[in-house]
């Protein structure tokens, strides 16, 4: 074994039966939108051993990312996915990431794993429609001030669960995802999608909603929804 990758085998040695790290570096993954929440989730991929990231998002980095996002000061007004792309190369130069200074379009190519982190759902529909058979994993965190939720579809019937999470845009609570948020509840975020993209990986059933609430400290998963959902779907 070369020494090289003798180095890379030890840094995941602790993470050793809860990251399958092979399937993992088979994976391009995409992570639209790389604000609160998709900054952490990017992050934490290239920590954990993802070997080809995708990194969509069109916005440049002003002051108050630096406080809600993690950005470093000297990196406002910079594109978010070269800053990103800088970032990830800090923890492995040899990760390969493409970064795409635009909105995410209905012609551009995806990853086998898509993380949607955008801030309204009007754009979680239109990107849903264009990927939702494209992509193997499919995964979307939104966030209101304290109370987080995260949605995974990786088969037909999660697939419907979540279509049916996608409601219109005026019935949202007022402001956007991240109108209100700290970067605490987005790396908390963050690591909930993390833990849905693991979890698939070692071929364990995912929660397709979980829903966290810091303030009330309750954490609620799917489980009785999901058998609610089965039974009707199994009697359609």
């Amino acid at each position: 074994m070369r020494e090289e990758d003798f180095l890379q085998q030890d840094r995941f040695i602790r993470q050793q039966g809860l990251v399958p790290h092979e399937p993992l570096r088979q994976l391009t993954v995409t992570v639209i939108g790389v604000g609160a929440i998709g900054r952490q989730v990017a992050l934490q991929l290239a920590a954990l051993g993802a070997r080809r990231l995708q990194l969509i998002d069109f916005d440049q980095v002003d002051l108050s990312n630096v406080t809600t996002q993690g950005y470093r000061h000297r990196d406002v007004g910079r594109s978010k996915v070269e800053v990103m792309q800088e970032a990830i190369h800090g923890f492995d130069p040899e990760i390969r990431v493409q970064v795409i200074n635009d909105r995410y379009r209905s012609r551009m190519e995806i990853g086998d794993a898509v993380f949607c982190c955008v801030d309204s759902i009007s754009d979680r529909s239109a990107i849903w429609r264009t990927v939702k058979d494209r992509c193997q994993f499919w995964a979307d965190g939104r966030m209101l001030g304290e109370t987080l939720r995260v949605l995974t579809a990786t088969d037909a019937v999660s697939q419907e669960y979540y279509s049916r999470t996608l409601f219109p845009q005026q019935e949202a609570q007022a402001g956007s995802c991240t109108s209100r948020s700290t970067i605490y509840a987005a790396s908390i975020a963050a690591g909930l999608l993390l833990h849905q993209f693991t979890r698939w990986l070692r071929g364990i059933e995912v929660d397709c909603d979980v829903l966290l609430n810091l303030m009330a400290g309750e954490y609620v998963t799917d489980l009785e929804q999901r058998k609610e959902f089965d039974a009707d779907h199994d009697h359609s």
